[in-house]
């Protein structure tokens, strides 16, 4: 966090110093502002491309391994396994049903089910403890 900080402090003052400079040399007639303009754009495009490089590019390690163990140890069947993951998807309970073939009301017992082996109130702290005990992958 600090070095953020930093970097981005530095060029504000980078570009606060640029700017007084190509201030002094407009008003001195030195040049032109059509080559202040252009060394700014520059300078823009390059700490854009700099800036694209590190933020966007970071490669984050994928744990995908599951623990199936630890479902197991849940208690958590094929079947609720199955409608965790379409949870996790962001589908509803009519939108798992139509997938899986069953009935909504099956769908809403396979839920509270998933709910209560998870201890959680919500679908979505559900999700979160799944994350957790490493029975979803992210």
């Amino acid at each position: 966090m600090k070095k953020t900080i930093f970097v981005f402090s530095s060029l504000i003052v980078a570009l606060l110093a640029l700017f007084q400079l190509s201030k002094y040399s407009y008003t001195t007639g030195d040049l032109s502002i059509e080559i202040i303009i252009a060394a700014i754009a520059i300078i823009f495009l390059c700490l854009g491309i700099y800036l694209n490089k590190k933020s966007l590019h970071k490669t984050t390690p994928i744990t995908s391994k599951v623990d199936y163990k630890k479902i197991e140890k849940l208690g958590i069947s094929k079947r609720e396994y199955e409608v965790l993951v379409e949870i996790s998807k962001g589908l509803s309970n009519r939108e798992i049903a139509e997938k899986l073939f069953v009935t909504e009301s099956t769908i809403k017992t396979h839920v509270s089910n998933v709910l209560v082996k998870l201890n959680s109130k919500r679908r979505t702290q559900a999700i979160k403890k799944a994350k957790e005990y490493h029975i979803l992958t992210s």
